[in-house]
């Protein structure tokens, strides 16, 4: 929905790198036209995962930012840990959203896996396992495409914000195995949703976490845009924002006007 002649957007990020510098380069992609707000976790509020912490508290820490930025209804974007995020809003609050973006989400509910789906989930289980340091490198690998290489760090000493990913990540994968996703309430969203895809991501990781080919069969208005170059590390929104900025203006347009106009899915 267009308000002031703007599309009004939350933006959620990943596991690691924060939503300002996630989404710095697709904020200016965007333009004017589009209120852009990239939204952090609510996971990473503090120096350590907050007590309780569950997809429920990133869903109320969603609606909370949401209603505290005026937008009653909105665009919801999510990549990775926050496309998971991502669905378990619309499954919650579907009357919110005018279209929903999903970028390689981290999951996808858990019912109905296949045999390689749990092998890949079982895998995962291994590696949170691991004493930070080493589950941070073996993370890194596992979702690395074999044809590329781990991206080096950047100079000088990490960032300051990179100590409570460890804590973070295992956190989210333990709430990713105890959330149910009301995959009913999803069916019955009827806005567009779109689900982008790199051409360089491991096949196998984003059917087991992202599960396209399910959420193709659950949202009635589902449609997938691959980015040949990219990978889940090298994600569209940083890799080639001013295209991501299209495939999202897009998806918008095709949203159209209120829900209210044409019926709110409940």
């Amino acid at each position: 929905m267009r308000e002031g002649g703007q599309f009004h957007a939350i933006l959620l990020p990943g596991g690691v790198i924060p939503a300002e510098l996630a989404y710095a380069d697709l904020v200016r992609a965007l333009g004017p036209e589009v209120d852009a707000h990239p939204k952090e976790l609510e996971l990473y509020a503090g120096s350590e995962p907050p007590t309780g912490w569950g997809l429920q508290t990133e869903i109320e820490g969603i609606r909370r930012f949401a209603d505290e930025a005026g937008f009653e209804r909105f665009h919801l974007v999510g990549y990775s840990g926050g496309g998971a995020c991502a669905l378990a809003f619309c499954a919650a609050h579907p009357d919110r959203l005018l279209s929903l973006a999903l970028n390689e989400p981290a999951w996808a509910g858990n019912e109905d896996r296949s045999e390689e789906e749990q092998a890949y989930w079982r895998r995962m289980d291994e590696i949170m396992s691991l004493p930070s340091e080493e589950m941070m490198a073996a993370f890194s690998a596992s979702d690395e495409p074999a044809a590329s290489q781990p991206p080096a760090p950047p100079p000088g000493p990490p960032s300051p914000w990179m100590a409570s990913r460890p804590a973070g990540l295992k956190a989210m994968h333990a709430a990713f195995k105890s959330y149910r996703l009301d995959m009913e309430r999803l069916h019955r969203f009827d806005r567009p949703v779109l689900f982008t895809v790199g051409g360089r991501s491991d096949p196998v990781e984003v059917r087991a976490e992202g599960r396209p080919d399910l959420l193709a069969r659950v949202f009635p208005d589902f449609s997938m845009d691959t980015f040949e170059e990219r990978h889940h590390f090298d994600p569209p929104h940083r890799g080639e924002p001013e295209r991501y900025a299209e495939s999202l203006r897009k998806l918008w347009d095709r949203a159209g006007g209120d829900p209210e106009t044409r019926g709110s899915p409940r």
